[in-house]
């Protein structure tokens, strides 16, 4: 099955640091434009990092300075360094990007993965 998997995620104390990872799997070749997002109970799905097709950054000012997103192509994945963490970073944390099948481009979107800072 073609999708994206994110992994990486875990219990970290508040100043740890976590790095998210969110790989191609099946027939998807290179992956394209990609943002991290995080959701938490009751509340609407966050961007936090975005990373396009050339490579250019952006981020939610709440992680500005602690996350960088970067890319690996000859891997197939993005990844998202946590630094600094803080108790209100806790989330299920999802990436959604374009993934190249073929010569088709489409957009999928991961399972999540849980991340979780303890004061």
């Amino acid at each position: 099955q073609d999708k994206l998997v994110e992994s990486g995620g875990g219990l970290v104390q508040a100043g740890g640091s976590l790095r998210l990872a969110c790989a191609a799997s099946g027939a998807i070749t290179r992956i394209g434009a990609l943002d991290w997002y995080r959701q938490t109970p009751g509340e609407q799905r966050e961007v936090v990092a975005t990373i396009d097709s050339t490579d250019s950054t952006k981020y939610a000012d709440s992680v500005k300075g602690r996350f960088t997103i970067s890319r690996n192509s000859a891997e197939n994945t993005v990844y998202l360094q946590m630094n600094d963490l803080k108790p209100e970073d806790t989330a299920v944390y999802l990436c959604n990007g374009n993934g190249l099948v073929g010569h088709t481009w489409r957009g999928y979107w991961g399972q999540g993965t849980q991340v979780t800072v303890s004061s």
